[in-house]
């Protein structure tokens, strides 16, 4: 039997056929020369992998980290050298926070010139080695399946997250012969029957419990097991800064979110639990608000810790069952837990859940003609079910997360990195992995402004997201920390902004301004109807600094 003789490819094709390999059907960028012969590998492949083109490389890979997100697949993206790599390292940190797969391939200098500090230079181990999970530059080509396969496994294994490759440009040319290596497998550690056995143990002696459910790595059959056995339990589910759609906000167990700006009560709540059961969350500042709900190193609540990784199991927090396994395994194994009888806590359950209610109610007398807590109970009362939600970062975020109810796996995109721009990227990222759900994203005015030129994106490749920038002409987050710690002395957060519905115009998008919250539900159903992709203008009063706060409160 003779073995067939493999084909010459350059390092560009081999790159090319290994995506397709491993499942990837779309990968965003922005041009530049140092990856031409991978462009050109993507052009004979357009059947099969969607190219989005975008403005700027934090777009670029903010999209591909979105994707991640929506699919649980590593999102691709491809930026320059310099510049180029830079404007992508923001989406590279975010994806770390958030446990995200992420894949960022970037240009790099001929192999003739590394080290000289040829033109646009960076050693991109150095730059990206504390924020990615793994960085390399592939100088071989016949090593990039080798290379990429393992990019696509670090991605997604364990505690999910992002990976950096750099393609030396006269790699991607080189003519060479290689096999390809087989699709990847993904791979979780698996809780065992002792840890499982403690979990057990920890319910029966418990009186308060409390679920926090967050991180990366979960899946819609993993959202499902975790909600049955908190309804096995009765257990009351709050859940981590920015994941609140892990479980359906309408479920009778969910409390609300163990974030910024949380609920008092659910602050009080986790004070007052004898047992957290963490399935995924790391604990990290903003659920625990900066580690004080929790002591540190051995909470005075029991603690049942589950994580992917088994470097964040006593990182922080000394768990008296710690857990390493992936969330669909152990979410399996959870709902397969019996209980020993009726729950001994269903009042604590259903009082956690009476405060959910109230507090999604928006207070009356906010200051300005546009209130955006009555303008969030129309969105939810109004919009389809499956909507999904992205919003960047700053106060206008909190009456998203108070206000909106998330009905599931994966509704809500939203960095729990905190990183500014990222709305508008992610929506069009969630209108082209489910074109037929509507895409919906929230921006600050500054926060629009990071990333606002994707909205030429949208545009040219028909992508009808709908975006809602809240203008209240200041960078409003500082403003209020300047407003706590030098109250009176506002300098450097004040905002002179664009018309902002005549700039979506000037795209090709739908725009107009809203002054008064009874004109936005009709500006909704236009912008609904445009058939393209449409932005409305909240102008809201800057006295408005959060859902429950304003200027005049903090100087008394």
């Amino acid at each position: 039997m003779t073995t067939p003789t493999l084909p010459e490819r350059t390092g560009g094709q081999i790159l090319v056929d290994a995506l397709r390999i491993h499942g990837t059907d779309t990968a965003y960028c922005v041009p530049g020369e140092s990856f031409l012969a991978v462009i050109d590998a993507l052009y004979h492949a357009r059947d099969a992998i969607r190219l989005i083109v975008c403005r700027q490389e934090g777009g670029a890979a903010h999209m591909a980290e979105a994707h991640g997100k929506l699919t649980g697949e590593p999102g691709i993206c491809f930026v320059t050298r310099g510049p180029g790599s830079t404007n992508a390292s923001i989406a590279v940190h975010t994806a770390r926070q958030d446990s995200t797969p992420l894949i960022v391939f970037i240009g790099q200098v001929g192999r003739d010139a590394l080290g000289r500090e040829a033109w646009q230079e960076i050693d991109y181990r150095h730059m990206f080695g504390h924020i990615a999970k793994w960085v390399d530059q592939v100088d071989d080509a016949r090593r990039l399946p080798e290379y990429i396969s393992r990019a696509f496994h670090v991605a997604t294994s364990g505690r999910p997250g992002p990976v950096v490759l750099a393609l030396p440009e006269d790699m991607l040319t080189d003519l060479v012969t290689v096999p390809d290596a087989p699709r990847y497998r993904r791979s979780g550690a698996a809780p065992t029957q002792e840890a499982m056995d403690g979990l057990a143990a920890e319910l029966q002696r418990a009186d308060r419990p409390l679920v926090v459910l967050g991180g990366g790595g979960w899946t819609r059959e993993a959202s499902a097991d975790i909600t049955a056995f908190a309804a096995h339990f009765d257990l009351p589910v709050a859940c981590a800064f920015r994941r609140q759609d892990l479980i359906d906000n309408l479920d009778d167990r969910y409390i609300g979110e163990a974030g910024l700006g949380m609920d008092p009560r659910i602050a009080q709540r986790v004070r007052d639990a004898d047992l957290v059961i963490a399935v995924g969350a790391r604990l990290g500042e903003t659920t625990t608000q900066g580690y004080a709900l929790l002591d540190v190193p051995h909470p005075k609540q029991r603690l049942v810790h589950v994580h992917a990784d088994p470097g964040e199991l006593g990182h922080v927090y000394h768990a008296d069952v710690p857990v390493n396994a992936s969330m669909p395994a152990f979410a399996r194994a959870a709902r397969l837990l019996k209980p020993a009888g009726p729950a001994r806590w269903s009042d604590w359950t259903r009082a956690a859940r009476a405060d959910q209610l109230d507090h999604i109610e928006p207070p009356p007398g906010m200051p300005g003609d546009v209130d955006l807590g009555r303008v969030m109970v129309h969105l939810r009362d109004t919009l389809p079910a499956d909507t999904i939600v992205s919003n960047g970062a700053g106060n206008y975020t909190l009456w998203v997360q108070r206000f909106w109810r998330y009905r599931g796996m994966r509704s809500q995109l939203a960095p729990t990195s905190g990183t500014m721009g990222y709305g508008l990227p992610a929506a069009i990222a969630a209108k082209l992995v489910h074109p037929g759900r509507t895409a919906l994203c929230f921006a600050g005015d500054g926060c629009f402004l990071m990333n606002g030129q994707e909205l030429a994106t949208a545009v040219q490749y028909e992508l009808n997201v709908i975006v809602i920038v809240v203008n209240n002409a200041m960078y409003g987050s500082i403003r209020m920390h300047q407003e706590r710690h030098h109250p009176g002395n506002v300098w450097g957060t004040a905002l002179r902004n664009p018309d902002f519905a005549a700039l979506a115009r000037s795209y090709g998008a739908h725009g107009e301004t809203v002054t008064r919250t009874d004109d936005f539900p009709a500006a909704l159903e236009r912008a609904r109807a445009a058939g393209k992709p449409a932005l409305i203008e909240l102008q809201v009063s800057p006295e408005a600094l959060s859902p429950k706060l304003t200027v005049s409160m903090l100087r008394g």
